[in-house]
């Protein structure tokens, strides 16, 4: 009861506190000022003028501009309060940033877990598509890389590793408070030829500039309260909101002209023909066949042509649009934005992928500060249109010598039926339409002083149309092809997901002690429904967009399920003399993607921190501005396993006798699925030192996942090949993530930062019973990483024969699988960071941004034919010293050396790198007050050093490249 007898103090004064905020003698608009513990807050007019009704009697403000430290001011009797900000100080003051945590709000400064920040302009400074481009980098422990250069293509993404063997591994996105399925939704037989994977990344339907930050949570303490949807890290996205101000108008153009980074160094006509002929004289083959058109005669022996420039090599364009209007009152606060995108291909080709997005943002909120209402509408629509044939591997394996594409009349050149013209798959198209709406409405009302009720709607549509046209043009006509033998696939997935989160803050403080309570629960429902048909024989080509009018018609899929999801949660958070913080969470999920014994699993975690710097015996040191310790365990759950694992399923089959349609069993039941278990364990040092020009935060993370959901193989005589369940297998990912920041310069027209990321990652399968045994023996080894192939280890040429030669382990004098193929290669970074620098100049502001990583891949002779044959070859296989002895494919023995050759070491290369990421240059127009004007430059991915012989060390081998962006552009504001 004693805790509760300070409650009429901090009853609401009805106060109230003006004051003018300044840079020098000029007036800043927009300031946010805050009353420290409340969400009590207004911000300057176009005079820098405020006006704040204080809610308690010893209230704080709070001061907050984006480009400048935050100020804080006791109140004391003052009832005027200005406030000159100056970028010229003695001490760089350490930001008092709130952090979002998703649930609940944090100083950084006393945050108990491990959050990393990514802000607007760290996003605005690089022309990039998808935000997942503008992350890469950016946060220590955030592995991001494109699978693909392609417009509208996807992303790796992996937040401190690979944390299970089957399970989902993407880290949980929640966008405006509502949770995002990154899941694609393409059909794996429409986009995978020119898709790695069939991987569409979602976020592509949302505007990067549309972002006002991102959090990264991490550890178990960040992320606990979101139980087993964080079990692989959580990233919360935060769109841009309006301020308190007269309607403002933004308008932002660019353009930028792309091409790949980087392209194989291949044989030249010369090189390739010196190649093919001693292929020809080492099998002892005299007169060349009839079908060896690019050495017998039939083509053009001293043509050469490019084929990696033709095809992959042209320059395309990305052309960007954007209109903001913001504005509001004291009240009331709004933002509408629209973009729009067209990006050409660097493919040949005429193919393009457009962007729509809209969103609006309304904030609004009583003159009392108690009742707030806000909603976020974001709407995005984009089309693709790209050629199904891989153009990339198409250009890597073409002889230099093929024959023109057109013949002198235009026409595709078929050049007396003896190749397939590379242009005619261009006939073939995939193309998308995909619509995304993200819509999420939040209340909030302090029922007390002490005491908020709040709540957040959210629901997301998405809806995806994607087809594979297949006409008979492709072919050659030679064949007699009509369009009776068109073909088209089409998917159309549709999805659905609804979530309402209520929620109680309780927030407490008295003398030297503070607490803060949250108790809320989760109620999601997701729904899907995907329908994939197969139309082959049209009357004329032009009716191939109607499925219709197909002679034959097939349903490949037809999906519908629904995943339900529920929890509770509860949040304790105690500080005491704001230097010794505990934070403890709790978690009960529900989930439907389990038998009704094991729907329901608890998790939890525990953080603490300890802000050493407030203590007595270091309060004189004047080199230490600021020091914490801060560490955390708990433990989270995993049910990605898709829905329907744990029951018995059946699949529909059209293909019984005389055309019946039937039912076939297709998953076994087992009511003893359960969840995967992560346990999580952090330990961390934040420093600052030198009046806050130096900051270092180092972290240790130790995460171990087991009770792993793995498909087990069973025998034949059981009528099915695996069945879903939990073995006790354990994965840890372990690591060390530091990040340094400096002010080197903060001068009132010089400012000059620089940060610096590295990570440490481990992976390792610490168990796994009965791996001999299992189907797994050949893919996982224990005490090795997760994502490693065994390899034969290739030892040279043999002089004999001159074959590739192989590490004979247990001397049996011949080269097998299961005795030879030793060498565990781990395609995990041992390494990644980046290094930016941003430089300030008066009205010019310059950003750099490098990025390194220290890897292996499969170089550049991985998944070529083998040298002499009729395909084109890296330069790599002129040295003879590395390359066997060169065949047409009559050699048997170098045949089957080749594939050996495929699965050793001599395909696995080093592919560290360091890449300038990012720059960009920013000048501000000096104008009058009422109008700002912004010139830029900005290039991505422009520079990457490597000694990577395999195209660009990021690139999935066979598919195109990363793009370099070089883009141009103005923003204006009135």
């Amino acid at each position: 009861m004693g805790l509760f007898c300070v409650t009429p103090l901090l009853a609401q004064t009805g106060k109230t506190v003006t004051g003018t905020v300044k840079e020098l003698q000029i007036p800043l608009v927009g300031v946010m000022v805050k009353e420290e513990g409340t969400d009590n807050s207004t911000y300057t007019d176009d005079n820098g003028h405020y006006s704040l009704t204080l809610q308690h009697d010893d209230a704080k403000l709070i001061f907050e501009q984006l480009d400048f430290p935050i100020r804080e001011e006791e109140v004391l009797n003052r009832s005027v309060i200005n406030v000159r900000f100056t970028k010229e100080e003695e001490s760089i003051q350490l930001k008092d940033v709130v952090i979002n945590a998703g649930y609940y709000s944090v100083k950084d400064k006393e945050r108990t877990g491990s959050i990393a920040r990514v802000t607007a302009k760290e996003i605005e400074n690089q022309p990039v598509n998808n935000v997942l481009d503008a992350l890469q980098g950016r946060v220590a422990g955030l592995e991001i890389t494109p699978t693909t250069g392609t417009a509208g293509g996807g992303y790796t993404i992996r937040l401190r590793g690979q944390n299970s063997i089957n399970a989902g591994n993407d880290p949980l996105f929640i966008i405006d408070g509502v949770p995002f399925d990154m899941n694609s939704m393409s059909y794996t037989s429409i986009s995978n030829t020119v898709m790695p994977n069939s991987n569409i990344n979602p976020l592509n339907s949302i505007d990067p500039k549309s972002i006002e930050k991102i959090e990264v949570l991490k550890d178990a303490d960040a992320t606990a309260i979101y139980g087993s949807r964080g079990a692989n890290g959580v990233i919360l996205i935060t769109t841009k909101k309006g301020q308190k101000r007269k309607t403002t108008f933004n308008i932002d153009s660019s353009i930028s002209v792309n091409s790949i980074t980087k392209k194989v160094n291949l044989l030249n006509t010369e090189q390739y023909l010196m190649m093919r002929k001693k292929a020809f004289a080492n099998d002892g083959i005299t007169n060349y066949p009839t079908n060896a058109y690019d050495i017998n005669g039939a083509w053009d022996q001293t043509r050469y042509t490019d084929w990696q420039k033709v095809l992959i090599g042209n320059t395309g364009t990305t052309n960007n649009t954007r209109l903001n209007i913001m504005g509001g009152d004291e009240q009331t606060s709004f933002m509408i934005g629209t973009n729009f995108m067209k990006e050409t291909s660097v493919l040949y080709g005429d193919y393009s992928y457009k962007k729509l997005n809209a969103f609006i943002n309304l904030n609004h909120s009583s003159k009392d500060n108690r009742f707030k209402v806000g909603t976020v509408l974001i709407y995005g629509e984009d089309n693709n249109i790209l050629p199904i044939e891989n153009l990339a591997r198409t250009a890597k394996k073409l002889a230099p010598n093929a024959p023109a594409l057109f013949d002198e009349n235009g026409n595709l050149n078929w050049e007396n039926n003896t190749w397939t013209n590379p242009i005619a798959s261009t006939y073939s198209t995939y193309r998308s339409h995909a619509n995304v709406l993200n819509t999420s409405f939040n209340m909030s009302y302090a029922l007390t002083d002490q005491l908020t009720f709040k709540t957040n709607l959210g629901y997301n549509h998405s809806i995806l149309k994607d087809k594979s046209f297949n006409p008979h043009t492709v072919r050659n006509p030679a064949y007699g092809n009509t369009s009776a033998d068109s073909s088209v696939i089409m998917n159309e997935n549709e999805k659905e997901v609804w979530s309402i989160e209520p929620q109680l803050d309780y927030h407490l403080s008295w003398t030297n002690s503070e607490i803060n309570l949250n108790v809320g629960a989760t109620f999601m429902m997701n729904e899907q429904n995907q329908l994939v048909t197969r139309g082959v024989g049209f009357a004329d080509n032009a009716l191939m967009n109607v499925m219709s009018a197909a002679k034959a018609f097939q349903f490949l899929q037809d999906i519908s399920s629904q995943y339900k999801y529920n929890a509770v949660y509860g949040r304790f958070n105690y500080s005491l003399y704001q230097k010794y913080i505990l934070n403890l969470t709790a978690r009960r999920d529900g989930s439907s993607r389990f038998g009704e014994a094991n729907k329901l699993a608890n998790f939890g975690a525990i953080g603490a921190a300890w802000i050493f710097s407030k203590e007595h015996f270091l309060s004189d040191q004047s080199w230490l501005s600021f020091g914490k310790l801060r560490g955390s365990y708990g433990i989270t759950g995993n049910d990605q396993i898709g829905d329907y694992q744990y029951l018995s399923t059946y699949s529909i089959k059209q293909d019984g006798y005389d055309g019946t349609t039937y039912l076939t069993p297709s998953r076994l039941h087992n009511p003893n699925f359960s969840w995967e278990k992560n346990r999580k364990i952090e330990g961390a040092i934040e420093l600052a030192f030198l009046k806050n020009r130096l900051n270092l935060e180092v972290n240790y993370y130790h995460n171990q996942s087991n009770n792993q959901l793995i498909g087990y193989s069973l025998p034949d005589t059981t009528g099915f090949k695996t069945i879903q369940a939990n073995l006790d297998a354990v994965v840890v990912n372990k690591g060390l993530e530091i990040a340094l920041h400096s002010t080197n310069i903060k001068k009132d027209k010089w400012q000059w930062e620089t940060s610096f990321l590295i990570t440490f990652p481990k992976n390792e399968l610490k168990a796994f019973e009965n791996l001999a045994q299992s189907s797994y023996s050949n893919q996982y080894v224990i005490g090795q990483s997760i994502n490693i192939t065994k390899l034969y280890n290739y030892i040279g040429i043999n002089p004999v024969n001159g074959t590739y030669m192989f590490e004979d382990y247990n001397n049996d004098g011949k080269i097998s699988s299961a005795d030879d193929r030793r060498i565990y290669t781990d395609f995990n970074p041992k390494w990644y960071g980046s290094l930016g620098n941003t430089i300030r100049y008066n009205n010019w502001n310059l950003e750099v941004l490098f990025q390194f990583s220290k890897k292996k891949a499969y170089n550049e002779l991985h998944t070529l034919n083998a040298a002499g044959t009729f395909f084109n070859q890296p330069t790599s296989v002129l040295d003879e010293g590395r390359t066997q002895i060169y065949t047409t494919g009559s050699n048997t023995n170098a045949v089957v050396a080749q594939n050996y050759f495929y699965t050793s070491t001599g395909v696995v290369s080093d592919a560290s790198f360091v890449r300038l990421k990012s720059l960009s240059i920013n000048y501000n127009v000096p104008l009058k007050k009422n109008y700002k004007v912004a010139l830029y430059a900005q290039g991505f991915n422009l520079l990457t050093l490597t000694n990577y012989k395999g195209g660009d060390p990021e690139q999935i081998e066979d598919f195109l490249p990363p793009l370099k962006r070089i883009a141009f552009g103005t923003t204006i504001s009135f």
